[in-house]
């Protein structure tokens, strides 16, 4: 869409919230959500909710917003997904900053978070003279360790001595920068203290071991990925190519599973004895997922269905 394509009202004359959203949603041809997309973007530019927005369809925008709203509507059209626009995203809960050097945080990750808290607080009781060790490999934008870590320490009945250590693990410097923004949003500094950053290759540096293992690894197969790249959703493929070997070229698999190969017994070496292993995988290849960790050695392995009632988790103990 270049500029041409827009109607002459957005040139020197002024727009209502109303109008806006009259003549964007129509606009907004590449999105299967056009009318949240608009109310997206009018809540992140006019920092209002969606109450307020709703209730205020003649608020008379001003050139600056019309602006913003204008290039983020072309940005939309591009296949750009909403969160890398706005430069934010809610999970659990929490707001995240995500840029184009991370995946956006998924709601089907939620059900990883939520088993893992429930986990980690039963070893915590069972555990109270211990400081429990957790890390979060392939961390991303951290949405996964920052949230147990936030959700621990919202909670009234764990005392602060009791809150886990978490290490944070990334191949992608970009990732744990983005990572080390979002702790620094959610946290103090005494509760960043907490934290751990680390840039390696799976566990390659990493020299700790570790009470439970939360892992969202690239596990979608190669092709498959080359085509959900096709739609302009610019997420890293470095996030999302599970066929790859750890010198980052393609592996010649194409069933998702080549980082969790290693990754697997990778994490198995780093727990402790009862350690926990939660892994995110792919409907199409969690059942191999779970053989391999059972091959491994993991016990009572099980998997963990999403919102929608897909294979989703892969729950293990050493």
């Amino acid at each position: 869409m270049n500029w041409g394509d827009f109607p002459p009202v957005l040139f020197g004359l002024t727009m209502t919230i109303q109008e806006f959203k009259t003549t964007f949603t129509s606009q907004l041809t590449s999105s299967p959500s056009a009318a949240l997309d608009i109310s997206i973007f009018l809540q992140d530019c006019l920092n209002k909710d969606k109450a307020w927005i709703l209730m205020n369809r003649d608020y008379v925008l001003s050139d600056e917003q019309l602006a913003w709203l204008e290039d983020a509507v072309q940005k939309r059209n591009t296949g750009l997904p909403v969160a890398y626009i706005t430069g934010h995203k809610e999970f659990y809960g929490y707001d995240f900053l995500v840029t184009q050097d991370v995946l956006i945080p998924k709601p089907d990750t939620e059900i990883l978070v939520e088993n893992a808290i429930d986990l980690i607080k039963d070893k915590i009781y069972a555990n109270p003279g211990k400081i429990l060790m957790i890390c979060d490999m392939c961390t991303g934008s951290g949405c996964i360790g920052l949230s147990v870590l936030r959700s621990l320490l919202d909670d009234s009945d764990i005392p602060f001595a009791q809150i886990p250590h978490f290490t944070l693990c990334d191949i992608s410097p970009a990732a744990l920068d983005v990572a080390r923004r979002n702790a620094a949003k959610l946290f103090t500094e005494d509760e960043q203290e907490r934290i751990r950053f680390v840039h390696s290759n799976l566990f390659y540096d990493v020299p700790w071991d570790f009470d439970a293992v939360l892992t969202n690894p690239p596990y979608i197969p190669a092709e498959m990925t080359d085509e959900l790249l096709k739609d302009g959703r610019s997420e890293p493929r470095l996030a999302l190519d599970g066929d790859v070997t750890e010198f980052g070229t393609a592996s010649g698999s194409n069933d998702g599973l080549d980082i969790i190969r290693r990754l697997v017994p990778q994490s198995y070496g780093r727990l402790i004895h009862n350690g926990i292993f939660l892994m995110e995988t792919g409907e199409y290849n969690a059942d191999e997922a779970r053989a391999l960790c059972e091959e491994t050695g993991f016990r009572k392995t099980k998997t963990i269905l999403d919102l929608e009632g897909q294979k989703r988790v892969t729950y293990g103990i050493k």
